[in-house]
């Protein structure tokens, strides 16, 4: 339902990642479909609604891309300044925790990550991930293991700050620890 967070654990291998991955479109089912709202999102390559559904969600997978380029970029997507919301970005720098990294750093939100974040952490990386999506301003969030480079303190803050977004904001998390899904 929307505006639910949900949770889901399991072992290695048992197939967390792949259900993200068939919610995302970025694989479709060989067998049924996805649902929303009772309309086909995803049921087969030649009928899908991907595209709309694409406008909906944002993914955080396990392993973050990020381009060669600053801070800001990674987080808004965009190579133009002019054209971002600085208010938007600022806010999803704060919900998902880098926003202390970026005040911290001599060149702020004009830092550089370096090529797939090799000059920042793994934990940096996730967070300007997750602040990506919140940028998006999407419906759904997918987030596979988004906290497992993060210590216990920093999880705990982030798990908080996602939810406590807004009440209509789906969730759906993967982790391996029980910890971080007990409020789902």
């Amino acid at each position: 339902l929307k505006g639910e967070k949900i949770g889901i654990i399991g072992g290695t291998g048992s197939g967390k990642s792949t259900l993200l991955n068939l919610l995302s479109g970025f694989i479709v089912p060989t067998l049924g479909e996805i649902l929303l709202d009772d309309k086909h999102v995803i049921s087969s390559p030649k009928e899908s609604n991907l595209r709309s559904w694409y406008k909906l969600i944002s993914y955080v997978p396990q392993k973050i891309y990020l381009k060669d380029g600053t801070i800001w970029e990674n987080i808004t997507l965009s190579d133009d300044r002019n054209k971002i919301d600085e208010e938007r970005m600022i806010w999803a720098a704060e919900k998902s925790l880098i926003i202390d990294y970026i005040n911290q750093s001599e060149e702020g939100f004009d830092s550089l990550v370096g090529e797939n974040g090799i000059k920042i952490s793994g934990g940096q990386s996730q967070r300007i991930g997750i602040a990506r999506a919140l940028y998006k301003k999407s419906s759904i969030l997918l987030l596979d293991e988004v906290t497992s480079a993060l210590d216990l303190d920093t999880e705990k803050l982030l798990i908080r700050n996602l939810m406590n977004l807004e009440d209509d904001k789906t969730i759906i998390f993967i982790a391996h620890r029980l910890s971080t899904l007990s409020k789902c």
